[in-house]
């Protein structure tokens, strides 16, 4: 009877043991969401009117804007995306939304418009680097190949 409990406890044990390694190498496979940018709101965002609000509404209602427009300042950004990740895998994007405000002269805004997951565009580049065109060099021969190069008989300097 006492070899038979001693057996049990090992298999018990065994089991536990296996159960929390499973446990444990199981959670590395679980999805991590994340967000970037701005906290989209839809009430808020929906709140802002052409012809009625301008720069300071905007900024008073919404915040700070993500960026601003590259070639003037009359374009607000603000971008909100939401991702996924599983393990030590790149994150993806679930979803997302641009929201751009566009103000007239006067600072007054002219339009509003709101792109989503159709704009994120997938790029795979192709191998580990970039080709070029030219003659292939070895590591010894970008090290040591101007030697005689520079001063060499025939070779003016102006």
């Amino acid at each position: 009877m006492r070899f038979s409990i001693s057996v049990l406890s090992v298999k018990s044990t065994r089991l536990v043991v296996a159960g929390l390694t499973a446990a444990l190498v199981l959670s590395g496979c679980t999805q991590l969401k994340g967000r970037q940018g701005y906290v989209a709101d839809t009430v808020l965002t929906s709140a802002i009117t052409p012809g009625i609000d301008n720069r300071e509404s905007v900024e008073r209602t919404l915040g700070r804007p993500t960026f601003v427009g590259q070639f003037s300042n009359n374009e607000y950004f603000y971008l909100s995306r939401e991702t996924r990740q599983l393990a030590f895998a790149s994150p993806r994007p679930i979803s997302q939304q641009v929201l751009r405000v566009r103000f007239d002269a006067n600072g007054n805004v002219a339009a509003v418009d709101r792109t989503g997951m159709e704009t994120v565009s997938r790029l795979n580049p192709y191998g580990g680097k970039t080709p070029t065109l030219g003659r292939e060099r070895s590591f010894f021969e970008d090290i040591f190949g101007n030697i005689g190069a520079v001063g060499a008989p025939g070779m003016t300097g102006q």
